[in-house]
Order: structure tokens, then C-alpha cells, then sequence
């Protein structure tokens, strides 16, 4: 068993929060040590994956956020290497492409009157007669949209992605993902567009236009972080799984270990520790054992895997969306990313480009066991069904799988956390949680950052200055916190919460 004292903090996971923590923090002269579960790449979820050249983005990820410290922090890191690509998405829906978010001159023909006709209808019921409270999604997305559009445009794409019925998801969800987009803002944007260059508070994240990307895709923004961060003397510890994380209430100290892929013991020694692992991983290693309510609740937390097809596809006028949404239900893809249009260096063989079809699944379920033969041909099959590239014209493909990607919003989920919460508050004072599988929370990315960035601001400061958890405490979307009083203001102009005041 190896000891290392380097790390007076250490991270639990190297994605965008234990990553903009880390690098926040050996900024600050703090020693820090990130652990990684990946034996190769940073970035989790966020991370590109390279296969013969050809860089593939897991999920498609937007750098945009209304938190101008965010903003300056990507620039920061990344700076000259971010490019600024126009915003394209589209719905593959009843065999035919419609531009999302949706526009009234291009739905209206592709609908057909009538149908179109009975949308508004719907619409109009729906918002005379709202179910308040909404229970749940399906409740939630009426409101907004009419009991027609839901069906036709959420339905069904939302129980593929989900695996449950919309009745079985929180209302919470939906608030938390599409606050301020309706039937309304969006013919409303038909007519007159939002620009992302408009006051950031008021931009509708589903309606940006444009958006900065990293050119080798969002795993470059990571590499570099983690780069600078080594650069400072900080450690990114790679392919460990962690073990146990004992705390001594006598000394206020941690003790984390983890085991290497030889199944070697490694001690941590640290002040803090900063978790943007999944909870239940975590209640499970901790030292004092977790009582077994607290354990149980942790474990009764869900989630939705998925899997991407990557594929190298010969480029004969293959669509230029970033991604497409595939709602129709007699394919299972859910979701096709088009990396060239995201940057065109993620490509380097002209005449090609390579595709990423998304899978949503629950790990160990027929689809996550598939063969990977077996699933590139699923994959080359359903691309030709959809008619978007002939069988022969894919080259040969890569699977890859990502457990627990999207934390799940049932009805229970919030009461579970609550429960783990107060028994980590209570038994734990140096121990913060952050980041999307860290808080159980569908954060984005530039979210899951400002949780760890509100972190090491009461890690420095040496007191509990910010709740973190009210980054993302509304049953609306995340933006909706105040700022700062000008008193306290720091440059997080959005989604900082406010300041406890301390007695």
C-alpha cells in the first residue's frame, strides 16, 4: 500500500466540477489531487473521444452559459482555441425534419393545416384550463404546449430518452430543463429571433443561436484544464476506483483510497474532500459506516445510461445540424450527432464525416449487453431506415458506453437526496458535494462548474459562505437565482446564490 501526503484536497472525479475545482483551487496555492476513475480520459461526460483521428463528443455539448465568470473561465483555460459555430438542431419526426426549437412557418406545412389548426386548439385549452400543480412532466409540457403538441413533439422522444413514462417523471424536471420556452416565446422567436449577443438574463438557453466550441471537441477544454493544474504542482490521478473515504472527527482529517487497475491500495490523505461522484458510491465507501436508512435512500437513487455509436460515414450531403432528435418509435436511436458540423477539425479525412448515434438504455439491460458488431449494424441499419446515409456509405464504427449519465427525476428522487443531504451536513463538514452525479442533479455542464466554483470560494474563505445547492434550487431552470447583493458581488453575475449571512 503506497501513502501520498501531496493532497490536502482531493477531488472525486475529473469532469467539469472536480476539474474547474482543481483548477481553482492550485490557482489559489492549494495543494489538490484529482482521482479519475478512466484509466485515459478527463472531461466525464464532457470528455471527446478520439478513434482512428475521428474525435467523437459524448452527448454534444454547447459551451454558452448566462454565467459571465463561467464564460471567462472557459476563455481563460482554452482562450484562441474556442470557436464560434451557429446553433442548428432539427426533430425527425413522422418521416419528415423539423427545425427545433420549432417555428410556426416551418411546422404549419409539414403539419398540414388541420393538424395545425387543432395544435393552436389544444394550446389555447391547455393554457385556459392548466392542471396546477403540474405532477408531472406530461402535466407540465400540456401547460406550455397543448395535450396535441405534447404528444406529437415530447411524448414520445421523452420515454425513449427516459425509459418511463412521462406520468412517472417529475414535474420538476421539465421546469428545471425548458423554463421560459412555451408555444408563445417560441412563435414568438419565429418572429423575432433572440440573439445570444442579447442581456444574458433574458436568453431562453433553448433559443441561443449560436455558441463557442472547443475545435477537437469539449474533451480539449478538460485536457487543458487538467493540464494546468499539474502545471501547478496539483496531481490528476487516472484509472482509479475509490474504495473508502474514512473521516476522524477527532483530527477533522480525511483518509481516501482508492484502487489502481492491479488492484493496488493508494491512501489520500486530505483537509476536504470535493465529490462529483455518484451518491451511492459514495454513502458506500464512507467510514463511519453510513446508518443503513441513509444507505438505503443513497441506493434508491436512479439513473438513465446511454451509449453512443460512432460511426466514420463517407459525407454525400449527410445533414448539417449539430444533432438531429429522432422521435419516431420504430427505430431506437434517440439522438444523431454530426461532429462536423460541431468543428470540422474533429474530422481529418475530407469526404467523410463521423456520426454519433445516441442510445439511451439502463446498464445491463439487452441493448447497453448488446455486441458492439451488433450494434454498428444496428446503427448502419436505422441511419438508412431514416435515410440519412446508405449502409454502405459507413466505413467501419466505435461503441461507447457512459454509465449513470443522467441522474432521474422521479417522484421520490428529491426526498432521497434530501435524506443523504442533512446526514452529510450533519456528520461531515468537510465534505462537498458538486457537479451533476455529485448532487444527483440534471445540471449542464457550465452548471456543475459554478457548484464547484461556489466550493472553493468556502474552502478559501475558510467558512460556509455559499449554499451550492441553490445553483439549481428552483423547480425552474437553473439561471433563476439572483446575483449577488453589490455588496458582495463577485464576477458570477448569474446563478450565484445569495450569500449566508453569517452571525
Amino acid at each position: 500500500m503506497k501513502v501520498n501526503t501531496c493532497g490536502e484536497i482531493v477531488c472525486l472525479g475529473a469532469g467539469p466540477a472536480g476539474l474547474t475545482a482543481a483548477y481553482l483551487l492550485s490557482k489559489a496555492g492549494l495543494a489538490v489531487t484529482v482521482i479519475e476513475r478512466d484509466p485515459a480520459y478527463v472531461g466525464g461526460l464532457s470528455r471527446t473521444v478520439s478513434y482512428k483521428g475521428f474525435c467523437f463528443d459524448i452527448g454534444g455539448h454547447r459551451f454558452f452559459s448566462k454565467s459571465r465568470g463561467v464564460e471567462e473561465l472557459w476563455t481563460e483555460i482554452l482562450g484562441p482555441d474556442l470557436l464560434v459555430r451557429k446553433r442548428k438542431s432539427r426533430i425527425h419526426c413522422r418521416g419528415k425534419l423539423f427545425d427545433y426549437p420549432l417555428r410556426a412557418f416551418d411546422v404549419l406545412p409539414k403539419l398540414g393545416i388541420g393538424e395545425s389548426l387543432k395544435c393552436v386548439s389544444s394550446y389555447l385549452h391547455a393554457r385556459l384550463n392548466p392542471t396546477v400543480p403540474p405532477r408531472n412532466l406530461e402535466e407540465w409540457v400540456t401547460n406550455q404546449f397543448g395535450a396535441r403538441l405534447f404528444r406529437t413533439f415530447f411524448k414520445t422522444y421523452t420515454e425513449k430518452v427516459w425509459g418511463m413514462k412521462c406520468t412517472e417523471i417529475s414535474a420538476e424536471w421539465a421546469a428545471q430543463r425548458i423554463k421560459g420556452l412555451s408555444l408563445a416565446t417560441a412563435i414568438r422567436n419565429a418572429f423575432i429571433p433572440q440573439r445570444s449577443t442579447g442581456p444574458r438574463e433574458r436568453i431562453v438557453k433553448t433559443l441561443i443561436d449560436s455558441f463557442r466550441y472547443p475545435r477537437k471537441g469539449p474533451g480539449m477544454m478538460w485536457d487543458a484544464a487538467a493540464a494546468r493544474v499539474r502545471e501547478r504542482g496539483g496531481r490528476i490521478v487516472m484509472g482509479m476506483d475509490i474504495v473508502e473515504c474514512a473521516f476522524d472527527a477527532r483530527t477533522s482529517r480525511w483518509s481516501v483510497r482508492a484502487a489502481d487497475r492491479d488492484g493496488q491500495s493508494h491512501i489520500f490523505a486530505a483537509d476536504h474532500v470535493i465529490s462529483s461522484i455518484a451518491i451511492a458510491e459514495l454513502v458506500s465507501g464512507l467510514q463511519p459506516t453510513a446508518p443503513q436508512p441513509i444507505q438505503d435512500a443513497a441506493n434508491k437513487l436512479k439513473y438513465r445510461d446511454f451509449l453512443v455509436v460512432a460511426l466514420i460515414v463517407r459525407d454525400k450531403n449527410i445533414f448539417d445540424d449539430n444533432w438531429i432528435y429522432v422521435h419516431d418509435p420504430w427505430v431506437k436511436v434517440g439522438r444523431i450527432q454530426n461532429f462536423k458540423s460541431w468543428s470540422p477539425e474533429m474530422v481529418p479525412e475530407a469526404g467523410f464525416t463521423g456520426l454519433g448515434l445516441e442510445y439511451f438504455c439502463f446498464e445491463n439491460d439487452g441493448l447497453w449487453s448488446m455486441p458492439d458488431g451488433e450494434l454498428i449494424g444496428l446503427a448502419r441499419s436505422e441511419l438508412a431506415a431514416l435515410s440519412i446515409a446508405a449502409a454502405e456509405d459507413v466505413r467501419e464504427g466505435y461503441v461507447i458506453r457512459q454509465r449513470k449519465a443522467y441522474p432521474i427525476y422521479d417522484a421520490n428522487y428529491g426526498a432521497h437526496v434530501g435524506v443523504v443531504r442533512r446526514y452529510l451536513n450533519d456528520n461531515y463538514p468537510s465534505l462537498h458535494l458538486v457537479g451533476r452525479n455529485g448532487m444527483h442533479r440534471y445540471n449542464n455542464q457550465d452548471h456543475a462548474m459554478m457548484t464547484a466554483m461556489l466550493t472553493v470560494k468556502n474552502i478559501v474563505s475558510g467558512a460556509a459562505l455559499y449554499d451550492v445547492w441553490k445553483v439549481n434550487e428552483d423547480a425552474e431552470y437553473h439561471e433563476s437565482i439572483e446575483p449577488l447583493s453589490e455588496r458582495t458581488a463577485v464576477p458570477f453575475d448569474r446563478l450565484v446564490p445569495s450569500r449566508i449571512e453569517l452571525e
